[in-house]
C-alpha cells in the first residue's frame, strides 16, 4: 500500500526541484554545526510560515547523514477525533522527493498497545506528520518511518510509545507542534514565550490546548525527558508576523532539540 500526501503545493511546492531549493534557502541560512539531536520539536506549518523554523532543528541533522536509520515521528490530528493514537497500514509515504519506506515491524508491535490502533483516516489529510518528510528526506540517507498521529492521549501513553521506540544513535524522535493561534504580535509573543519555558523545565502540565497544538505528543515526549532526567532547550522561537511579514493575526513556532 503506497501513500500519497495531500500537502504537496499547499504547504510546499509540488515541483521536486522548487521543493529542493526551497529546503536548501531554509538549511543554509540555518546551518549548524552544533551536537546531532536524539529528539527534536518543530513545527509543521505552510514552508513560507515554519520552514525557518523547523530548519533550525533539521540543519543540526548535517552529521548524521548516514547514522540515523529510524525516524519516529509523532504529530497531532487536526481532522480526526479518536482516542489514543494512530498508525497505518502503509508500506510507504510518498512526497514529491520520493518514497519512504515504514517500519512495518515497529509499527505492528505499536499496535500491540491497548491505546494504539491503525486508522487509515487519521493519516489522511494530515499535514501535521507530512510537512517534515521532506526536510528529512533532505538531510538523511537512507532511513525507515514510524507515522503516528495522536488523537485524545495521555503524556503517559504517549511516553510509552516513544520509551518504546526511543533506540540508540540510529534513531530520531521528531514530535511536530505549532505554539500559539491567531494572536497580535506582541501577545504572540509574550504567549510562546511562557510555553517555551514550560518546555525546558519539562512542566507538561502547564500546556494547554492554546499553548501548543501538538500539546498531545509534546507533553509525552516532556513527561520521557523528565522521567529519565533529560533536559532540553529552545533553539529558534519566531512566529509568522517574523517570517511572512503580517503581524495582525499570527501563529507561533518554536524549535527544540533534546540531545
Amino acid at each position: 500500500m503506497n501513500r500519497q500526501p495531500a500537502v504537496a503545493g499547499t504547504f510546499y511546492p509540488a515541483n521536486p526541484q522548487q521543493l529542493r531549493q526551497m529546503l536548501d534557502r531554509y538549511l543554509n541560512e540555518a546551518k549548524s554545526d552544533a551536537k546531532v539531536p536524539k529528539a527534536i520539536i518543530a513545527p509543521h506549518a505552510g514552508y513560507i510560515y515554519s520552514g525557518p523554523v523547523a530548519a533550525t532543528a533539521y540543519a543540526r541533522l548535517k552529521n548524521a547523514r548516514h547514522q540515523i536509520q529510524k525516524v519516529v515521528l509523532i504529530g497531532p490530528s487536526h481532522r480526526v477525533a479518536f482516542r489514543g493514537l494512530a498508525v497505518s497500514r502503509a508500506q510507504t509515504f510518498s512526497t514529491p522527493l520520493g518514497d519512504i519506506a515504514i517500519d512495518e515491524e515497529a509499527v505492528q508491535a505499536l499496535v500491540k498497545l491497548p491505546f494504539v490502533e491503525y486508522i487509515e483516516q487519521a493519516h489522511t489529510y494530515e499535514h501535521s506528520l507530512e510537512v517534515h518528510l521532506p526536510f528529512l528526506q533532505e538531510m538523511l540517507d537512507d532511513f525507515k518511518l514510524v507515522p503516528i498521529v495522536a488523537g485524545d492521549a495521555t503524556p503517559e501513553q504517549v511516553s510509552q510509545v516513544i520509551q518504546m521506540l526511543w533506540g540508540g544513535s540510529e534513531t530520531l524522535i521528531v514530535v511536530s507542534s505549532d505554539l500559539s493561534h491567531f494572536h497580535d504580535y506582541a501577545t504572540a509573543q509574550q504567549l510562546d514565550k511562557s510555553t517555551s519555558e514550560a518546555i525546558e523545565h519539562l512542566q507538561y502540565e502547564h500546556l494547554v490546548s492554546g499553548s501548543a497544538c501538538g500539546k498531545v505528543p509534546v507533553s509525552g515526549l516532556l513527561k520521557l525527558a523528565r522521567d529519565n532526567s533529560l533536559s532540553i532547550k529552545t533553539i529558534d522561537l519566531r512566529n509568522s508576523g517574523d517570517t511572512s511579514g503580517d503581524k495582525d493575526r499570527v501563529v507561533g513556532y518554536g524549535a527544540y532539540v533534546i540531545e
